[in-house]
């Protein structure tokens, strides 16, 4: 490529991700983005996984040495938004996992742990949260928990205890609150994997 084209790739790359954090801004001011999977925001992160599908058959993974670490950066946000993609992620998965060194661990990690606990099962690192059974935002299950911190620090994450409080301050400060039913909302869940492909 041309560095007229890396750079045209890089500015349509952090243009997508601008568009989705945009309307997932929107979305969560009026509260409407924690009541399932919102139709619009499921509207962008399709067609951005469209798009990134099409450059990544064109181009390969967009590294930071193509397109610079920022624009790579919002190419695995995409991905990591991709979530009614699951064969998309998985793909990308594959890809940044077979280039070592051209790729921050910690988006592979992050990715990963996503992918796993679509699937249903353990996450390995302990980047993945949501709402537990007792209103209380917690992790998702971990594979190896008492090793966890080990891996983290390896990805240069905080302990997981002293990141899950920072989170808790964090989202007190945020329209999102636990859902009113919480079964109700694990059975939706369970739909929703399953007729997306997930499970």
């Amino acid at each position: 490529m041309t560095m007229a084209q890396r750079s045209a790739l890089a500015t349509e790359l952090l243009t997508m991700l601008a568009e989705d954090q945009a309307v997932r801004a929107e979305l969560a001011r009026d509260g409407s983005l924690f009541h399932g999977y919102h139709p619009r925001m499921e509207a962008v992160h399709r067609r951005n996984a469209e798009r990134l599908r099409a450059i990544i058959t064109a181009q390969g993974w967009p590294t930071p040495s193509l397109v610079g670490a920022e624009a790579a950066e919002a190419a695995w946000g995409i991905v990591q938004h991709s979530i009614g993609e699951p064969d998309f992620q998985r793909r990308c998965l594959r890809l940044l996992q077979a280039m070592p060194g051209e790729v921050p661990p910690l988006q592979v990690a992050m990715l990963e742990d996503r992918i796993r606990v679509f699937e249903g099962k353990p996450q390995r690192y302990g980047t993945q949260f949501d709402w537990d059974e007792q209103g209380q935002l917690s992790p998702h299950p971990i594979e190896e928990a008492d090793t966890v911190d080990e891996r983290r620090r390896e990805l240069g994450l905080l302990p997981l205890e002293e990141d899950l409080q920072q989170r808790r301050e964090q989202i007190a400060q945020t329209n999102e609150k636990p859902p009113s039913d919480w079964a109700a909302r694990k059975r939706e869940e369970e739909h929703w994997l399953r007729k997306g492909g997930w499970r």
